[in-house]
């Protein structure tokens, strides 16, 4: 085992020197789903509390104008993860980023607390960013600690016993967030992303941390990989693509709640409703879905399957009412984002170098994704400057733009990264 070979010079702890497979593999899987799902807890109490908060101060207007000041948070996250990555290591840094977290959740709740309205803001994107840091960095480890077969079985389920947190944090949000006030949930929020840090202290004990991320080649973000690994540039333009669509549709149906529900608790408690029932539906597929059809099926099947359904909740979106469409829609997108595309999507990292899976991985996954995210959101914001009036099958229609790029990148993708595991 990997545990064996002791401590090295480079980084005070058990180093991972094989990949993992047979009854560790299932270890492995059920403790990192553990640490992953109390971010998820944390992070489904925060969402709708967050966006909540803002709204109360700044109104559903605010919305696009607000998503698009994360390019500069995710920016400044993702530069310094790559610098702690370098400087710390995987498992320092990703338990030094949880931390950060934490304290921000709390900093938030004080200043809200002491009526500092700018507050709300940063808290807003804030929970656009650090979940995806921290999530990516778990999935780093997983890419560099399972061996593939193991993968291709278990990125659905480690998805989906991740998800149960995710459930549970909404279910939370449902029932609680009415008596105790949307501002107290902030506090539940932080204690729940408290108990990743147990969680990943077995981990790393049981399984060690790779050692390669204090060795710095060619950047703290290896952008250089991206001139050399075709696969890396195919993904971050999917990326991209994938969330314009998210954007598009998380606006809609954000301003159709607030149109259709305008009280801030009935409209939480809501919120934490609608987001409990898409993950237990991407739990479904997490446990079910994604293993039966990643065992049997290429990867190419899988990434043509996904927008395909995409542009069928899309359609529906065109003929349906603003809050119903919306809700299909993108509840349709966040099931399939956190079920069959994300297990399918981690597989092209296995065979690539650690850097890759490591500082290329973030900026596509969270810096690509949030730029794309924040970019959307920009253009949205400018457009109702000009007085543009959207509706919802005027989101219907970018979003279905959006999808029909993501569906004509995937075919390239998945042939490249065929070219790469064969090589």
């Amino acid at each position: 085992m990997s545990n064996q070979n002791g401590p090295t010079q480079e980084e005070p702890q058990t180093a991972v020197t094989e990949k993992v497979s047979g009854r560790a593999a299932m270890v492995l899987a059920v403790l990192i789903s553990m640490a992953a799902g109390s971010v998820l807890c944390g992070y489904e109490i925060l969402r709708s509390s967050a966006n909540t908060l803002f709204v109360q101060a700044y109104g559903k207007q605010g919305l696009p104008w607000a998503l698009g000041l994360t390019l500069i948070g995710v920016a400044l996250l993702t530069y310094l993860y790559g610098r702690l990555l370098s400087w710390l290591g995987p498992r320092h840094t990703l338990q030094a980023t949880t931390l950060l977290a934490i304290a921000t959740m709390l900093g938030s709740y004080a200043a809200i607390s002491a009526g500092y309205k700018p507050a709300r803001v940063v808290l807003f994107i804030f929970k656009e960013s650090y979940v995806v840091l921290l999530i990516e960095q778990i999935w780093s480890y997983i890419d560099s600690t399972l061996e593939p077969q193991a993968a291709r079985r278990l990125n659905g389920p480690i998805c989906g016993m991740a998800g149960i947190g995710a459930v549970l944090g909404g279910l939370f949000l449902g029932k609680w967030s009415q008596s105790m006030g949307t501002l107290n949930t902030l506090l539940w929020a932080a204690l729940a992303t408290l108990l990743t840090i147990p969680f990943l202290q077995v981990l790393f004990a049981r399984f060690g941390a790779p050692t390669e991320g204090k060795k710095k080649q060619g950047g703290h973000l290896a952008l250089h990989l991206f001139r050399r690994e075709r696969v890396l540039l195919l993904l971050i333009a999917l990326i991209a693509s994938t969330q314009v669509a998210s954007t598009i549709l998380e606006i809609a149906f954000k301003s159709a709640l607030q149109d259709f529900l305008p009280d801030p608790d009935k409209q939480n408690a809501f919120s934490g409703n609608y987001y409990a029932l898409i993950n237990g539906a991407a739990m479904l597929f997490q446990f079910v879905v994604a293993p039966l059809l990643l065992s049997r099926f290429p990867g190419r099947v899988i990434h043509l399957l996904v927008p395909i359904l995409n542009l069928g909740a899309l359609g529906y979106m065109l003929i349906a009412s603003p809050l119903w469409g919306s809700a299909v829609a993108y509840g349709t997108f966040k099931t399939l984002d956190y079920s069959l595309f994300r297990a399918a999507k981690e597989l092209l990292y296995g065979p690539l170098p650690f850097d890759a899976r490591y500082r290329a991985k973030e900026v596509i996954d969270v810096l690509g994704n949030r730029v794309s995210k924040g970019t959307a959101s920009l253009g949205v914001t400018l457009l109702q400057w000009a007085h543009v009036v959207f509706s919802s099958v005027a989101f219907a229609c970018i979003g279905l733009g959006a999808v029909l790029i993501w569906l004509c990148l995937a075919v390239p993708l998945t042939s490249a990264a065929q070219r790469e595991r064969s090589s």
